[in-house]
């Protein structure tokens, strides 16, 4: 059973930032030439999935762990507020849409579980529909890895309190953040407590289980990120397609 608030948000304290980073690079630097391989065999696909709470890092996780990979390979897709026909539709209707096409890597900037989660915490679903939903996204999840050879890897992106606050008023303080700045981030934060524990129960209920990635140190969770993808890349058969006569 995992406890969030027993994992800590910082890195271990016997690791480097300078060799981390470069380590990072290496491995980053890894990931786009498998990538390249992954897209001319157009055989196995890689779905990331990016959840955590408002200023958790989502967008620089893609941006540093991604930065070699070629753009007609690599997707991000951030899922927003559904709209009117998404939400005539069962909840996954709008997420099986996304899911990667053989050579492709997607990354899910939040995701389907947003359903069980923002939905749950606002009370706009009861505790027999998250049950039912929880089983619909094993069930999707299994799909995809059984039936399309899609390698689901999903990181939970643990922010503490403290340092979500430091991001949050950045956004408000730095030029450069403004565009970030949502008033909104401000209102979902005063439910952090049922975020915690709606986060654990998805967690702990998934099929496929989860990282946690501690990013109060933004260096650490590009490094966690980055060895997991290359893991994943590099347990699969990759190779380069024979010249057709």
């Amino acid at each position: 059973m995992i406890r969030l608030s027993d994992i800590p948000t910082t890195p271990p304290p016997d690791l480097d930032k300078k060799t981390a980073r470069k380590e990072t690079k290496k491995r980053a630097k890894k990931i786009g030439e498998l990538q390249r391989m992954l897209y001319a065999q157009r055989k196995y696909s890689l779905l990331v999935v990016l959840q955590g709470m408002d200023a958790s890092g989502k967008d620089g996780a893609v941006r540093n762990v991604f930065r070699y990979c070629t753009h007609d390979g690599v997707d991000v897709y951030a899922f927003k507020k559904p709209t009117e026909e998404e939400l005539a539709h069962d909840f996954l209707w709008r997420v099986h849409k996304q899911v990667p096409a053989k050579g492709q890597i997607r990354i899910f900037n939040r995701s389907h579980y947003e359903d069980i989660l923002i939905q749950r915490v606002h009370g706009w679903i009861d505790e027999a529909r998250v049950q039912a939903r929880m089983r619909a996204i094993n069930a999707f999840e299994r799909l995809l890895q059984e039936d399309n050879d899609t390698v689901v890897l999903k990181f939970y992106l643990h922010i503490s309190k403290e340092q979500q606050e430091i991001e949050l008023r950045q956004r408000m303080e730095e030029p450069d953040k403004f565009w970030k700045h949502n008033p909104n981030d401000w209102k979902e934060r005063e439910y952090w407590d049922d975020y915690m524990r709606c986060y654990e129960d998805a967690i702990n209920w998934s099929d496929i289980p989860w990282t946690i990635v501690p990013v109060d140190k933004r260096w650490y969770r590009d490094y966690v990120i980055s060895q997991k993808v290359l893991d994943a890349l590099e347990s699969l058969p990759l190779a380069w397609p024979p010249l057709e006569k």
